[in-house]
């Protein structure tokens, strides 16, 4: 949740963003090749149609971007393997970008949405809280990007992603704070994920310098949190 971006973070966000340009794109070739299959043989566009990925799209901040670590350090693609393992038909995309806030992340949902997506994660608000930004703002944000999701892919379940701060804005600010998440998750009827870096937050060995980002060993807890929600959410 760093407000600057480094060599290595903007090479994360952007094979983040490739890799969802790259995914999408296969997508449109997969529809030329079922139709163009279908004319053939249409046992054959059955099983292009079963083998085609569906997306499972990471939307956050440095957390989620792998602030700090390599690419495939970073939870969302833990996540990825574990989705591999076990056999699903899912392909994970990770749209993190260093120091995002929740009004940053509305003003790039649209254009991140701009294809279908089978389950949305939604990481955001930890960098509003760390500024001590309002939380009236950080609910009407994160309320617009969830809008945002439904009409673009209405199909979508989607995931939010709740999180904690240090009372260093004050406990009441703290608090509120870490409310909003289920409130909104409520509201929604989101599947919530209570709190992201459960066993990792606020322990020094599985977390940078900087005691925000998780180690690549953080970051592997951080997997299996996100994955004991999202498991049964896959089909």
């Amino acid at each position: 949740m760093k407000f600057c971006l480094n060599r290595q973070t903007t090479y994360s966000v952007i094979s983040g963003l490739l890799t969802l340009l790259t995914v999408w794109g296969c997508g449109s070739s997969d529809t030329k090749t079922t139709a163009t299959t279908t004319t053939a043989t249409q046992p054959e566009s059955k099983s292009v149609a079963t083998t085609k990925k569906q997306i499972v799209l990471f939307y956050g901040n440095s957390l989620t971007a792998g602030y700090g670590v390599e690419p495939s350090q970073a939870f969302p693609a833990l996540v990825g393997q574990k989705i591999d393992s076990a056999g699903l038909n899912y392909t994970v995309v990770n749209a993190g970008l260093s120091g995002e806030t929740t009004a940053g992340g509305k003003s790039r949902i649209s254009w991140v949405m701009r294809q279908p997506v089978s389950v949305f994660v939604l990481e955001l608000g930890g960098n509003d809280g760390l500024r001590g930004l309002p939380l009236s703002a950080t609910r009407q944000n994160l309320q617009a990007i969830v809008d945002t999701v439904r009409l673009k892919s209405p199909q979508a379940t989607i995931v939010l992603a709740g999180m904690q701060i240090p009372p260093n804005m004050g406990t009441s600010y703290s608090k509120e704070f870490r409310e909003l998440f289920k409130e909104l998750a409520d509201k929604n009827k989101l599947i919530l994920i209570p709190f992201l870096l459960e066993g990792v937050g606020g322990i020094p060995k599985l977390n940078q310098p900087d005691g925000i980002h998780p180690t690549p060993a953080g970051h592997k807890i951080v997997a299996n949190t996100v994955w004991e929600v999202l498991r049964p959410v896959l089909k």
